[in-house]
């Protein structure tokens, strides 16, 4: 198992790209479509049974391929300071811990779109690679155990973390940024090939928007938005003088003094 492609010229790739299919799609859909196409030649040459009902079976890869990588577009809610969905799934947990803190977390079948989409607007701050274990992706103890890519963005609420976890199937992270890059919210930034789950960390200041069992859709779906508390919202811009240190970001500070380390 190899980590995550995380190439700048990729990433830029990536964002550029209107076409239905994700660029991974290209070998896959390829590959077998050509031998089916090669098969189904030599079938009509030969007459052999054989031979037609393996070009079929290639052939019909080839469109679960192109399926499987389609890519649609999205167009998020303009002018609404809210959280979106990094990806297409059923949510499987979504609750704040003791110290305010939201996870929510999506489980991604064969059948979902898998692109991965910016929930916040950001910078990315910070990237790390973990390998694990291949456990299946909607058990709780998966975030925990099995191999991962952890993207951090610095936003104007806090950082913001984003997580891509392998499951039984999923045996290749794609990220397209690294350190550094902007992401726009809603915007094409990875992918994960085949079922997987995608887990997103909220700072204290957010609340629910969506409940376990919802169905959701990356770069479209609220799942989360500004709580209405006034001491959690920065003022003029900047955020708020008590200030704790956060573990991604030294330079940025969290405006809740409670958050853990």
């Amino acid at each position: 198992m190899r980590p995550p492609a995380t190439t700048a010229a990729a990433g830029r790739a990536g964002r550029r790209t209107r076409i239905p299919l994700d660029p991974d799609a290209r070998f896959f859909v390829a590959a077998p479509l050509l031998a089916g196409a090669l098969l189904a030649g030599a079938a009509v040459a030969s007459g052999g049974t054989l031979l037609y009902a393996s070009a079929a079976v290639l052939v019909l890869a080839a469109g679960f391929s192109a399926f499987f990588f389609r890519d649609p577009e999205r167009a998020p809610a303009e002018g609404e300071p809210s959280v979106l969905s990094p990806a297409d799934g059923r949510v499987t947990h979504a609750a704040a811990d003791e110290a305010g803190r939201i996870r929510v977390s999506i489980f991604l079948s064969l059948f979902d779109v898998h692109v991965n989409r910016a929930p916040v607007a950001g910078a990315v701050a910070d990237l790390r690679y973990r390998p694990g274990a291949f456990r299946a992706a909607f058990r709780p103890d998966a975030a925990d155990r099995n191999e991962q890519n952890e993207l951090a963005l610095a936003a104007a609420e806090g950082t913001v973390l984003v997580r891509q976890i392998v499951g039984v199937l999923a045996r290749r992270i794609v990220c397209r940024v690294r350190p550094g890059d902007r992401l726009e919210r809603g915007e094409r930034f990875g992918l994960m090939r085949f079922g997987s789950r995608t887990d997103v960390v909220l700072p204290p200041g957010f609340q629910l928007a969506i409940g376990p069992g919802d169905r959701v859709r990356g770069g479209e779906t609220v799942i989360a938005r500004p709580s209405a508390v006034p001491e959690r919202r920065p003022t003029e811009g900047r955020l708020p003088d008590r200030r704790s240190p956060d573990r991604h970001l030294p330079e940025r500070r969290s405006p809740d003094r409670h958050r853990a380390r």
